[in-house]
């Protein structure tokens, strides 16, 4: 008992050091209650606790310093006005084949957002499909962690003028994890191909874009999770066995 205490004293100290900084109203308080921290009891760790302490596949979320990404807007802000002022532009001009190709990525994964291009031939090789799981792992990791924290409604949820093409997905929405996915394996694949490089991140940007004019996602939420992507890319070109996996899929490269 006395050990499982200890190590849920350090893992909440950790906490301070690797959350983003609030902006969001009661989201600190999720973790603290004021000055004078109230520690869960060591038989009931809060949600928050478990979160960080998990693991994807080549990062521990409780290693990693999320200050990068920002806060979310809290409601009522200019940032989250404006973040419906876009939603309300988009509904009104969005087309159906734009609503349409939304729909043909309403999975996230390496063969949703690139498998199209074949760059690796087609079908795509089963070890470039190992490794693309591998990183979305540590991707939805991470990105359902800050959902967890900040706890941020979806925009239909939120207001009810708002009328997505998209099927109304459950979950929490900042940040976006398609968007974060999409960034990131483009990050990836802009290392191994540096000439394409533009066309790589304006794909993740396009599939990021397809979550607002959807109605599924605020303008913020997509922004989040881009600012997710760099700061976990960061942290996995730390790992020795992600930098050894990646390289291994350049001679793959068609």
């Amino acid at each position: 008992m006395t050990k499982l205490f200890t190590r849920r004293l350090l893992l909440s100290l950790s906490l301070a050091a690797l959350l983003p900084v609030f902006g969001r109203a009661g989201a600190y308080s999720d973790l603290y209650s004021g000055p004078t921290a109230v520690l869960p009891a060591p038989s009931a760790p809060t949600a928050v606790e478990a979160r960080a302490a998990a693991s994807g596949h080549y990062l521990v979320l409780a290693d990693l310093d999320l200050r990068a990404v920002p806060a979310a807007p809290a409601d009522g802000s200019y940032a989250d006005k404006e973040d419906f002022r876009v939603l309300y532009d988009w509904q009104a001009r969005r087309t159906a084949a734009q609503c349409a190709a939304a729909k043909g990525e309403m999975s996230h994964d390496y063969q949703t957002f690139f498998g199209k291009l074949a760059l690796f031939g087609s079908p795509t090789p089963a070890p470039v499909t190992a490794f693309f799981k591998n990183v979305a792992e540590d991707s939805v990791a991470a990105h359902k962690f800050l959902k967890d924290v900040y706890k941020r409604e979806r925009p239909f949820v939120r207001d009810a003028g708002i009328k997505p093409c998209l099927p109304r997905v459950a979950g929490l929405s900042y940040p976006s994890g398609h968007s974060a996915m999409s960034r990131l394996f483009a990050l990836i694949l802009a290392d191994l191909s540096p000439a394409r490089r533009a066309e790589f991140l304006a794909k993740a940007d396009e599939s990021a874009l397809f979550r607002v004019l959807g109605g599924v996602h605020h303008p913020t939420d997509t922004a989040a999770g881009k600012a997710l992507a760099d700061a976990l890319y960061k942290e996995l070109k730390k790992s020795p066995e992600f930098v050894s996996e990646m390289k291994a899929l350049k001679p793959l490269l068609r």
